[in-house]
């Protein structure tokens, strides 16, 4: 375990055991050069304890450069509740969870992620003051779902000009995968936009609601990967874009909102060779952690939805680095992302 936490570079990993309540959770703690730890709590009915932890190391160091990215002040965390939502989910647990949180003093701040609501977080945040997502704190800005999929549209359209010379989504074949919370939303804006839609979602029930809402077209989970587009954009669980379902894409652009897209690092390689250009996730999908940290520094509504338009430019940065480099854009953005970090860490141990 020791070696894996050396690996990701994680600064503190945390196991929350409540056996009253059923609470088994686990909190990672990767970076606070830039300032606490930020990032959503997500629950779900892990098959292991192990699939848990691989999980909250990769979606804490994903926050870190996706905070860094943003400009957020603030640095990254991620945690993990081992439960179904739908069947074990409890005041009791969340309160349990809650309390945990408050424990470790400020190092991490937590938020709404996959498998928790708005309601949820205004009961954790009744039992810390290190929550942030809820409505009833006096500067919460509630459901991030919104700016979370208004990043990822940001990203979609600063990819279509980068990749396809052009500035107007209209009839622009997409293939959305998953129509969750994020990906719903992300729906409306695309056809809004005037976008060719096609979604699905291992969810009959939201893909229909989709289908209903929007008017998009539908296939099964699977056939996603084959469907014919030309921006392929995951909003569903990682590790979709690997090595199985590449040589499979028809897209020239892979860019969405779902968290550590790459099963690997060096899938960006082999998405490169299919001359299918690549944005990462942690560079488009700040916008939910941004309403978030704005709760923490006091801002409104629209101060922190103006600044998810940091993506647009830092899309273009990253692919300048790029093509200046000759490396691929996850590299480039990574090698961005964690150049803050480095100079945040350079600048604190200049000031002891």
């Amino acid at each position: 375990m020791f070696d894996t936490i050396a690996e990701y570079g994680h600064e503190k990993i945390v196991y929350c055991y409540e056996p009253d309540v059923n609470l088994r959770a686990i909190i990672g703690v990767h970076s606070t050069a830039l300032g606490p730890a930020v990032g959503g709590c997500r629950m779900r009915k892990y098959a292991t304890d192990e699939e848990a932890l691989f999980d909250v190391m990769r979606l804490s160091r994903g926050m870190s450069l996706k905070n860094a990215a943003a400009n957020l002040g603030v640095g990254g965390g991620k945690s993990v509740i081992i439960a179904d939502p739908f069947t074990e989910k409890t005041p009791e647990l969340l309160i349990a969870f809650a309390e945990a949180i408050e424990s470790l003093g400020g190092i991490y701040w937590t938020a709404e992620d996959v498998g928790m609501s708005v309601d949820d977080l205004n009961l954790i945040c009744r039992h810390t003051k290190y929550a942030m997502g809820g409505t009833e704190n006096p500067y919460g800005l509630g459901d991030p779902s919104l700016p979370t999929a208004y990043g990822a549209f940001l990203g979609i359209k600063a990819g279509a000009e980068i990749k396809m010379g052009i500035t107007d989504l209209s009839g622009v074949k997409v293939a959305l995968q998953g129509v969750g919370n994020v990906g719903t939303q992300l729906c409306g804006l695309l056809t809004k936009a005037g976008a060719d839609v096609t979604v699905t979602d291992v969810n009959t029930a939201r893909v229909e609601n989709a289908v209903k809402e929007y008017g998009v077209k539908a296939v099964a989970p699977d056939d996603i990967y084959d469907v014919d587009c030309d921006i392929f954009t995951p909003a569903a669980f990682g590790g979709s874009i690997n090595e199985n379902t590449i040589p499979r894409l028809t897209a020239k652009l892979v860019v969405g909102p779902a968290n550590n897209q790459l099963l690997k690092d060096s899938d960006a390689v082999l998405l490169a060779k299919r001359d299918i250009y690549f944005i990462p996730d942690f560079i488009v999908s700040c916008g939910g952690v941004t309403m978030g940290t704005a709760e923490m520094f006091h801002l409104t509504y629209d101060e922190a939805f103006k600044k998810i338009e940091i993506v647009t430019s830092n899309v273009h940065e990253v692919d300048q680095i790029a093509r200046t480099r000759g490396i691929t854009t996850n590299e480039a953005a990574l090698e961005m992302s964690w150049g803050r970090i480095r100079a945040a860490k350079a600048a604190k141990k200049a000031a002891k």
